[in-house]
């Protein structure tokens, strides 16, 4: 199979993982290590996978939401509004999108429940693992040369900190939902709106 076939189809299926998928940056490095992809094809390849990955795992989550009970799709309805409703907010949201070292399927889990417009978070996504996926592409020699690719994926995977944030966001994530917004926010419960289209 075609290497830039293959990495897309590989990132793409790690960021559709909601939770305890390895990190992305272990697969660019195992790609920068054993193929001869140049440097900005892997990066932009990689970037493209892992955005349309997490817009995929947004939506899904989406869907699910039309399960949730309609105290639950007020309660998201009401935080969106809040929150829609602050540009200021808003363009914090996107910048923490692009620089957060944090997981981020949890956090396009909750854009997906709360029916936020995706393509504005998605953009910012792309744009911070451009930055961060050429670091990782480029540091591919340096691990090499001085650690065990087995060991360090494997530590990503079974470390305990690692699996305790991941808990920790999904919890998070569930808490979420249970939250009365509308009260919180003092706002009056109301029909959630559409989803938007993106």
């Amino acid at each position: 199979m075609n290497e830039y076939v293959l990495l897309f189809l590989v990132v793409f299926a790690v960021n559709l993982l909601p939770a305890f998928g390895p990190p992305t940056w272990s697969v660019i490095l195992l790609f920068g290590l054993r193929s001869q992809l140049p440097l900005p094809a892997l990066v932009v390849i990689a970037a493209l996978a892992s955005s349309s990955g997490r817009f995929v795992l947004a939506h899904l989550f989406r869907l699910f939401a039309s399960r949730l009970s309609e105290k639950t799709k007020a309660n998201l309805a009401a935080a969106r509004a809040a929150f829609e409703g602050k540009r200021h907010s808003g363009l914090m949201a996107l910048v923490f999108f692009a620089v957060s070292p944090l997981p981020s399927a949890q956090m396009f889990g909750a854009l997906g429940l709360a029916g936020m417009r995706l393509a504005p978070f998605v953009g910012a996504f792309f744009v911070g693992r451009l930055v961060s996926y050429t670091f990782y592409a480029g540091s591919a020699q340096l691990v090499a040369e001085h650690t065990s690719f087995g060991e360090t994926f494997q530590e990503t995977l079974t470390s305990p900190l690692s699996i305790a944030l991941q808990l920790l966001l999904l919890a998070g994530l569930v808490a979420m939902t249970k939250i009365d917004w509308a009260r919180w926010l003092g706002k009056p419960d109301e029909k959630p709106p559409e989803q938007p289209r993106d």
